[in-house]
This record gives C-alpha cells, sequence and structure tokens, in this order.
C-alpha cells in the first residue's frame, strides 16, 4: 500500500479509537481522578491544524516508561506535558521534564521575540531561573493545554522493545513529511512548529523529532488497530 493508503488506515483507527472513549479530551479537562489506563500511547491534534479532508491532523505523537524499571504511568506523563495547576506557579511547568514542552517553548520564544537564553540548557534549574522561564511556561501550558488528544491502553512492560516503543516510533515515521517531496497533510503556513528551533519540527510538521526520518513498517497498523479495538 501507498503511504497515502498507510495514512488513511492511520486515521481510519483513531476515528475508531476517538468513539471508544468518548471523544478527544484536553488537558485542560483532565484530572488525576479519569479513568486512566497504567501504560498508553497518545496522539495530539490541533485545531487550525488540518487535512486535505478538514479533520484535524496529528501533530504529536508520545508514549512513556521505555527505559526497563520505569514506574511513570501514562498521566504522569500527561501531566508533566500538562504542567502546575496550583503550587508556586500556577499555569507554569517545567520544560526539562517534558521534551513537548521544551519543543513548544522554542516556538513561542521564537515567535514572540522573548529573550530567554536560559530555555533548554540543563536538566534542572536555579530558582532565579525558574523564575525568569515563568513566563514562557504559562504560554506553553496554555498552548498544550488547548490541544485535543486522544489515548489507548497498552499495557505491556517497560523497556525498550515495548510494543508501545514499536507503534510510537512507526506513527512517526508514518506522518512524519520530513525529506518529502510529496507533502501529505501538509503543515499549514501558521502553524507555530514553523518556528521551533529544531529544523526536524519544521520539515517534519509534527512536535517530535525522534524517529521523523525512518522507514516505517506497515504491519504496526494491524497491530494498533487490535489494541484499539480491544480497548474499553
Amino acid at each position: 500500500m501507498s503511504v497515502t493508503e498507510d495514512r488513511e488506515q492511520f486515521y481510519q483507527i483513531l476515528r475508531i479509537l476517538d468513539g471508544k472513549i468518548g471523544g478527544k479530551r484536553s488537558l485542560s479537562n483532565c484530572s488525576a481522578n479519569m479513568n486512566w489506563p497504567e501504560r498508553g500511547m497518545y496522539f495530539f491534534f490541533e485545531k487550525s491544524e488540518h487535512r486535505k479532508n478538514k479533520d484535524m491532523r496529528v501533530v504529536r505523537v508520545g508514549t512513556h516508561a521505555l527505559k526497563r524499571g520505569s514506574c511513570t504511568t501514562l498521566w504522569d506523563r500527561l501531566r508533566q506535558h500538562r504542567g502546575n495547576i496550583n503550587g508556586n506557579h500556577p499555569g507554569g511547568g517545567n520544560h526539562r521534564g517534558s521534551i513537548f514542552r521544551l519543543h513548544v517553548g522554542t516556538a513561542l520564544i521564537s515567535k514572540t521575540g522573548l529573550d530567554m537564553p536560559s530555555w533548554s540548557i540543563g536538566n534542572t534549574a536555579s530558582q532565579q531561573i525558574i523564575e525568569q522561564e515563568y513566563q514562557v511556561e504559562k504560554l506553553v501550558s496554555e498552548y498544550i493545554c488547548s490541544m485535543p488528544f486522544v489515548w489507548v491502553d497498552i499495557g505491556d512492560l517497560p523497556g525498550p522493545d515495548s510494543m508501545r516503543g514499536y507503534i510510537e516510533r512507526n506513527s512517526i515515521s508514518l506522518l512524519s513529511n520530513y525529506g518529502k517531496n510529496d507533502f501529505i497533510d501538509k503543515s499549514s503556513s501558521q502553524w507555530l512548529g514553523h518556528y521551533a528551533w529544531s529544523d526536524k519540527i519544521k520539515q517534519s510538521g509534527l512536535w517530535n523529532v525522534n524517529h521523523i526520518d525512518e522507514t516505517y513498517d506497515p504491519s504496526f497498523l494491524e497491530i494498533l488497530r487490535k489494541f484499539v479495538e480491544e480497548s474499553n
């Protein structure tokens, strides 16, 4: 099958998933009290990004617990992307704990012209730097929390060979336009990702940098379909 046909099959599977979970959600309306599976995958959309058929296109694919022994749950990962609700910096977050937040932040910094040389530097930050970055972290939270997403229960054990990792990298490879001459589901000219510091984001049309230049295995689609159809 062609890439176009495989993408159509992919989005057909996500439409089934959408119905299974009762519709897309946004992180602004999510909490730990929801019935999250322990482990799974997520697919983020943007309301202003559409495919040729006017459906929203996927702009971020992710999972968690790909290191053996990891105890991170699906909600743990989504909460890192969402950012803080309360605490000393409500509405902010920690981009050093979420690569998704980091990339969105680079684009917002570029687009708004903010001076933020500390952004993405180091794995930890001083209290002074945290205060300086708070303005951007709030913008990142606002942006990500407005993005609709769906998720699927894939409860395999943590590890680099997990089925979640397999589906993640193949989904990204299928959806990426990086290095392609014939763009499918091209990002709009207004997409924030065009301001990202990473050329991989700009060219792929995704808030992902890993696996965007790889060749996908079409057989992952039937595996994803199986998990979706068996989910509650």
